[in-house]
């Protein structure tokens, strides 16, 4: 067969279709390859609590648990779950669909029994990957996933601090990421971002004074400069100082932002960290739940020319970093207890055998409970941080040529 007769990929076809057509392409090309006859796209909501069934965009059919249930387990747990129907020649098979360690949602596939063996169901898995790629492409030129996504119509602010995130989660060799925020639909001013390079992770978690429309623009100015500075390359403190510089020139003082700055050595474990406001840090290792103290230094654009200092620890293999912002360590339950001093290490021990991402969800919803509302009185936002590291005797990864 010549080449020009050749059919073209799962992949080169989904990159054809137009991103509006992603759901019915990926239905056409199941049905070919596995003779599926019916097939569902499940996104994850903005709280992580449903399943939004993507039927004929932007509306979406009834939603299912994002945590119970066929669909909800194969999210929760990352692997494929197969459901048995009332029709003994076909199977469901619920497939995660997930991009570089971000959740996307669940691909829900009825197909003949015949095509659930083990070998199929890892091929569908390959599918599910290759349509997530797709859709996190597809929704810088269309909103329709997007919309298909909310429960109920985000804030402005909120709207703003969810196109700051670079995602809810990041996986490689070395790290585990997953990330939560909340009141997801309302949230004003914390954020979380990371960047990896080859042998480097920069991770910062900040937390912007004020509500609403005022700290989402405020927060949004940090995280610009936090990033501009670490685009030009330069180390962790004089990034700090430079997004000190940008807060202060535009607000004088008067506004400024808490962040926790790290950077982590993919090769050693060895960790930088500048420590501007109130964002805390917590290390797991073994059963052992830690406060990682580091120097209380000034917010971000609370002074002018705020000098600032890198302080070093060090992770090890197996360790668990969780980062929280204001709003998870301080809240008080109805008895006066901080949710930071007791409850927050019972959750942590109770989900240690979980993935990060279920941590981080796991650790808002116990603080919900502690204050005993869903309408808290500032925002939350949990990052954690599973460490492997890289392999003894790995080599270092060179930078690529300039």
């Amino acid at each position: 067969m010549n080449s020009s007769d050749a059919v073209p990929s799962v992949e080169a076809q989904l990159r054809a279709a137009p991103p509006h057509a992603l759901v019915a392409t990926a239905g056409r090309l199941l049905a070919e390859r596995f003779g599926a006859v019916d097939v569902t796209l499940l996104l994850a909501d903005y709280a992580l609590s449903v399943l939004q069934p993507v039927t004929h965009l932007p509306d979406t059919g009834d939603p299912v648990s994002a945590h119970d249930g066929p669909a909800g387990t194969a999210f929760t747990t990352q692997k494929p779950v197969l459901e048995v129907t009332a029709d003994p020649a076909t199977e469901l098979v619920h497939l995660p669909i997930t991009v570089r360690g971000d959740r996307f949602g669940v691909l829900s596939v009825h197909v003949p029994d015949t095509a659930a063996d083990p070998a199929s169901v890892l091929r569908l898995g390959d599918f599910a990957t290759a349509l997530g790629h797709e859709l996190a492409t597809a929704s810088r030129d269309t909103d329709l996933y997007l919309q298909a996504r909310r429960t109920r119509r985000l804030t402005l602010a909120a709207e703003m601090q969810w196109q700051l995130l670079p995602g809810r989660g990041c996986a490689r060799d070395e790290f585990v990421i997953g990330a939560h925020l909340e009141p997801a639909y309302a949230i004003g001013g914390d954020n979380f971002d990371w960047s990896t390079t080859a042998d480097h992770l920069t991770l910062s978690v900040t937390d912007g004074m004020g509500e609403g429309i005022d700290a989402s623009l405020l927060t949004g100015l940090t995280v610009g400069a936090l990033r501009n500075a670490r685009r030009a390359g330069v180390d962790l403190a004089e990034q700090a100082c430079l997004a000190d510089q940008a807060l202060f020139s535009q607000y004088g003082g008067k506004k400024y932002a808490s962040t926790l700055l790290l950077r982590f050595d993919l090769a050693t474990g060895s960790v930088s960290a500048v420590d501007a406001g109130s964002p805390q840090l917590y290390r797991q290792r073994g059963t052992t739940v830690e406060h990682v103290a580091l120097e209380a230094q000034m917010p971000l654009g609370m002074f002018e020319e705020t000098p600032y200092e890198e302080q070093t620890f060090r992770v090890e293999p197996g360790d668990r970093l969780v980062v929280l912002s204001t709003g998870v360590h301080s809240p008080r339950s109805a008895g006066g207890e901080m949710f930071g001093e007791g409850v927050l290490r019972q959750i942590l021990g109770a989900t240690r055998e979980t993935s990060p991402h279920e941590a981080a969800r796991s650790v808002v919803a116990g603080l919900i409970e502690h204050v005993g509302s869903q309408d808290l009185v500032a925002d939350a936002s949990v990052v954690c941080l599973d460490w492997t590291g890289r392999a003894a005797g790995a080599p270092r990864q060179e930078r690529p040529d300039r």
